[in-house]
């Protein structure tokens, strides 16, 4: 389960990567409408990014305190 949300946060930290560089050369091309939306575009992947990985980190830690060896 853990694996699932590191693997959709790396996911959305690529496409939000790609929606960035796509925005990037739009705006360099002054099609600033295109460049706006592929901008807002990336934000949204970004805060799912986030989203995912406070995910796999909290079930990362659980998974860790169960695999803790007793005292």
């Amino acid at each position: 389960m853990a694996n699932d949300s590191h693997q959709r946060a790396a996911e959305f930290h690529n496409l939000a990567a790609h929606a960035h560089q796509a925005a990037i050369t739009h705006h360099g091309k002054e099609d600033h409408l295109t460049g706006h939306e592929l901008s807002r575009q990336a934000m949204e992947y970004a805060a799912k990014a986030f989203q995912f990985s406070k995910a796999a980190h909290k079930e990362s830690a659980a998974f860790a305190k169960k695999k803790k060896p007793k005292k």
